[in-house]
């Protein structure tokens, strides 16, 4: 599933090719997604002009001089920047066609995605009024993270997953951000104490910057907004690799069930 370094990705990608061009029209081929698909997203969006292409999490928010619309690339989703005359594919949900004849393109084979309207103010949309500070904003801090965990004996793995503590985090780098801390994914979240959170939070600030620089990790499903995969994979140090040997000590990577989501770690390296 694509997460924050995936969404940046494609936003970094895609904002030079939309920023300032006006919405020609919009055509939306399948209107059930994860959420319906709002009825009026052509009346609201014909016409306008593109402001600007923010994240928040996982979320990529488009503003316009008409109000925002809310995208989240959900398990497999992608957009991407072609030509009006590309022929549009099975899985192409929705068409979003710009002056001077490109399309901003969102494919989405499981349809767990979303294109939302947020209006005037979308960080008050429901989906996003209640996330967490960004892991790469300046707010975010050790201390944070310390303040949140205590009395919870949730598996600091999930609580760091969880999009009210922070926004943007998923599987892959949450596994990869502890492994970098050397803390086990399933020590409960209230039994680590702050200075070990000041680390985390730390190496997961980087981790995430290091994915981003590197184009999102390619998985089964995501492609940046060119088509062409992420490359972060190949650094990927736990995710994916149960029965590897450890980069740090040579041990065997292990693959444990937590919160039904599947784990990665090094039982020596991280306790």
């Amino acid at each position: 599933m694509p997460e924050l370094p995936e969404a940046e990705t494609t936003r970094r990608g895609i904002e030079p090719h939309v920023l300032g061009r006006r919405i020609e029209h919009v055509t939306v081929r399948q209107p059930q997604l994860r959420w319906p698909v709002p009825v009026d997203l052509e009346e609201r969006l014909r016409g306008a002009r593109v402001n600007s292409l923010a994240r928040r999490g996982k979320y990529l928010l488009l503003y316009t001089t008409r109000g925002a619309a809310i995208l989240h690339l959900g398990m497999s989703g992608s957009l991407r920047i072609l030509e009006g005359a590309v022929p549009h594919g099975t899985h192409d949900r929705v068409d979003i066609a710009l002056s001077g004849g490109k399309h901003l393109r969102f494919h989405d084979p499981r349809r767990f995605g979303a294109v939302l309207w947020g209006g005037d103010a979308p960080e008050g949309h429901p989906l996003l009024s209640k996330l967490g500070p960004e892991p790469l904003g300046d707010a975010f801090r050790g201390s944070t993270l310390w303040r949140a965990s205590r009395g919870r004996r949730v598996a600091v793995k999930n609580f760091l997953m969880n999009s009210h503590i922070v926004a943007g985090v998923g599987n892959i780098y949450a596994s990869e951000a502890l492994f970098a801390a050397g803390i086990h994914p399933s020590r409960a979240a209230g039994r680590i104490g702050e200075k070990r959170y000041d680390l985390l939070a730390e190496v997961l600030r980087a981790v995430l910057c290091e994915a981003i620089e590197a184009g999102g990790t390619t998985l089964r499903d995501f492609v940046r907004e060119d088509g062409r995969p992420g490359y972060f994979r190949i650094r990927l140090k736990v995710y994916g690799r149960a029965g590897e040997p450890c980069v740090a000590c040579g041990g065997a990577i292990r693959q444990s069930r937590i919160g039904q989501r599947s784990s990665f770690y090094c039982p020596s390296c991280q306790h």
